[in-house]
C-alpha cells in the first residue's frame, strides 16, 4: 500500500506590526497598499493614542497577526509622543519602523504634479514645509530599522522593493542599482552614491564618423574598448563594485546609484555604464541602466 502523502507544514509569518512614517510625498500610501496586498492588516493615519491598544490586538488576534499603520505629521503635536511610545510597545510587541524619505527636488516635483497642499499648511512655501517636516521627524528617523529613500523609485519599483523586504520567503539581501552616464558639462548627478570620471579615456567625439553617434553604437564601443586602459578600468571597477555591494547590503542600503561621467555624456560614459550594467546583472544584481545626457546636444 502506498504511503499517504503528508502535506508540508504551512509557514506563517510571525506576529509583527509595521509602522510606516516619513516625509509627506515619499510614498507612504503606496507602501501601505503594498503591505496590504501581502496580507498585512492596513490602517492609514491611526491616532497616536490608539497605537498601544492596536499593537496589543495585533499580537493577540489570529486575524491580524501582521499589521501595518501609517503615522505622520498629520497627527500634529501628538506625534511627539511616538518615540517614547515605541520604546514601551517594543517590550511586548515585535515592531518594525519603516521611515520613507526623498530628496527635496523630488518631493517638490511630486507636490507640483499632484497639486496637493503640504500637510503642514499653505501659509509657507512647500520647500519650507519640507524643511520643517524633516526637523520634526528627525528623532523618529533615528529609531527606524529601515530607512528607504524613494527618490529613484517609480510606483511599481517601490511596491516591488517592499515585497522583497516584507514578503515571507523572498530574498531580502539585494540592493537595487542604477548605473547611469552623464556629461560633466551639465553637472554631476546630485543623487549619485559613487561617481567615476572616465574623461581619461580617448574621446570618440574627435573622430568624425563617431561624433554624432553615442556609446551605444557598436563601432563607438569597439573604438573605446580597443584601448588597454579601457579594459583595465572596466575590470578594476567591476571588481571594486562586486566587493562593495555586499557591504552596502549589510548596512541596509536599498538603492545605489553609480554614475560614470565624460565631457558630454554621449560616448565614453555611455559605453562604460552599459558594460558595468551587464557585468553586475550577470553577478545576480538588479540593475537599471540610464543615460542622463545622451540626447542633449
Amino acid at each position: 500500500m502506498a504511503k499517504p502523502k503528508i502535506a508540508p507544514p504551512k509557514t506563517t509569518r510571525p506576529s509583527e506590526l509595521v509602522i510606516i512614517t516619513g516625509l509627506s510625498g515619499s510614498g507612504k500610501g503606496t507602501v501601505l497598499k503594498a503591505l496590504e496586498d501581502l496580507g498585512y492588516y492596513a490602517v492609514d493615519n491611526l491616532p497616536i493614542g490608539l497605537i498601544p491598544t492596536f499593537a496589543e490586538l495585533t499580537r493577540d488576534s489570529a486575524n491580524a497577526r501582521c499589521a501595518a499603520i501609517v503615522v505622520d505629521v498629520r497627527e500634529g503635536e501628538a506625534l511627539r509622543q511616538l518615540p517614547s511610545m515605541l520604546k514601551k510597545i517594543r517590550k511586548t510587541v515585535p515592531i518594525r519602523l519603516l521611515f520613507l524619505e526623498a530628496d527635496d527636488a523630488t518631493l517638490l516635483r511630486r507636490f507640483s504634479e499632484t497639486r496637493r497642499p503640504h500637510p503642514l499648511g499653505t501659509e509657507q512655501s512647500v520647500a519650507k514645509s519640507i524643511e520643517n517636516e524633516r526637523e520634526q521627524l528627525a528623532e523618529i528617523r533615528e529609531l527606524a530599522e529601515i530607512i528607504l529613500n524613494t527618490s529613484k523609485f517609480n510606483v511599481h519599483e517601490l511596491r516591488e522593493t517592499i515585497g522583497e523586504k516584507f514578503q515571507s520567503g523572498r530574498d531580502e539581501s539585494k540592493v537595487r542599482i542604477d548605473v547611469t552616464s552623464f556629461g560633466y558639462r551639465y553637472g554631476v548627478p546630485t543623487d549619485s552614491d559613487l561617481v567615476f570620471d572616465v574623461r581619461f579615456l580617448p574621446n570618440p567625439n574627435y573622430i568624425p564618423e563617431f561624433k554624432k553617434l553615442t556609446g551605444r553604437h557598436p563601432g563607438v564601443a569597439r573604438y573605446i574598448r580597443s584601448f588597454p586602459q579601457t579594459t583595465e578600468f572596466i575590470e578594476r571597477i567591476s571588481d571594486l563594485l562586486l566587493y562593495l555591494l555586499p557591504h552596502y547590503i549589510r548596512e541596509g542600503k536599498s538603492y545605489l546609484t553609480v554614475a560614470f561621467g565624460c565631457t558630454g555624456g554621449h560616448h565614453r560614459s555611455v559605453m562604460i555604464a552599459a558594460e558595468i550594467q551587464k557585468r553586475l546583472s550577470r553577478a545576480g544584481y538588479k540593475v537599471k541602466e540610464t543615460h542622463r545626457d545622451i540626447a542633449k546636444n
